[in-house]
């Protein structure tokens, strides 16, 4: 099974209440969960920005994945992270990166999926997704991220309405969001009303991720909007960077290779606890999903 992830590389700097950091980041996460499921590696092709500079920090897990569709870049975007254990998380970015090029990609069709995790709101245009959709006709796993974020004079972004949504969800098939960013999608509309209108633009499912209160997963059977919840696995929080990244990753490998949303939204829950409560990430923390 040959999957195709789309987003940025981005160099972490994370400041907590109790240390800080620099890691690697954006992409780096959803590659990483799917390093952890799929044991042969070339099978993962990576389409993202990287620089020679700083590729020691991605090398343990980019090293074994096909890279051919990927750049290198002049600098790597950084953004500096501030956690808390309550609310959104600030950010502020460095070198923010333009799109990203689909130049090196020909042949589309020979990819059983394509994730896009828009780390930093810029890693493809409108136009760009269009012409993914136009050329791939499989399964499109759209995490919103940082499209929902807007970025001012300091280089800080600050939720908005997205610009032009109902055509980036019109080119999508699942549509990953928490639930500050699905206000930048429906504006000031319930739940329900939100998930309808996002369904009726073409998305065929929608999941909904709520941190330490679990995950709703929404879809549309025969014109009747279905919701199925899952409580979040109880952990003690280590980590709150690249979970839903995981998640996503985690989620979208088992939905192409089983069909089934239900398996697929219960094995990404506890990949995304496990995230949560490991203070380093790597491809054995999530030994025990390995194989399943």
């Amino acid at each position: 099974m040959k999957i195709l992830l789309i987003g940025h590389s981005i160099i972490d700097h994370i400041d907590t209440e109790a240390f800080n950091s620099v890691r690697p980041g954006g992409i780096y996460y959803s590659a990483l969960g799917i390093s952890a499921l799929e044991k042969i590696r070339k099978n993962i092709a990576l389409l993202t920005g990287w620089n020679k500079s700083k590729f020691n920090l991605f090398k343990e897990i980019y090293e074994e994945l096909d890279l051919s569709p990927s750049k290198e870049i002049e600098k790597m975007p950084e953004v500096f992270l501030e956690t808390s254990s309550a609310g959104e998380r600030n950010e502020k970015y460095l070198h923010l990166s333009t799109n990203l090029s689909l130049e090196n990609i020909q042949n589309w069709k020979k990819y059983d999926g394509i994730l896009i995790n828009m780390i930093t709101g810029f890693d493809i245009s409108l136009d760009q997704l269009k012409s993914i959709r136009k050329n791939f006709s499989g399964p499109v796993y759209f995490d919103l991220h940082t499209l929902s974020r807007g970025i001012d004079e300091n280089m800080k972004r600050k939720f908005r309405p997205v610009p032009f949504i109902k055509e980036w969800l019109s080119n999508i098939d699942i549509l990953q969001c928490n639930e500050s960013e699905l206000q930048t999608i429906v504006q000031q509309k319930n739940e329900n009303e939100g998930a309808s209108e996002i369904l009726d633009s073409g998305v065929k499912a929608i999941i909904l991720t709520r941190g330490d209160r679990g995950v709703t997963l929404y879809y549309s059977n025969n014109s009747e909007i279905i919701s199925h919840s899952l409580n979040a696995v109880r952990v003690k929080c280590e980590n709150k960077i690249g979970c839903g990244d995981i998640f996503g990753a985690v989620f979208f490998y088992s939905y192409i290779s089983n069909g089934n949303l239900f398996e697929s939204l219960a094995k990404a829950n506890y990949a995304g606890a496990i995230a949560a409560s490991s203070k380093e990430l790597k491809i054995d923390t999530f030994k025990v999903i390995q194989g399943e």
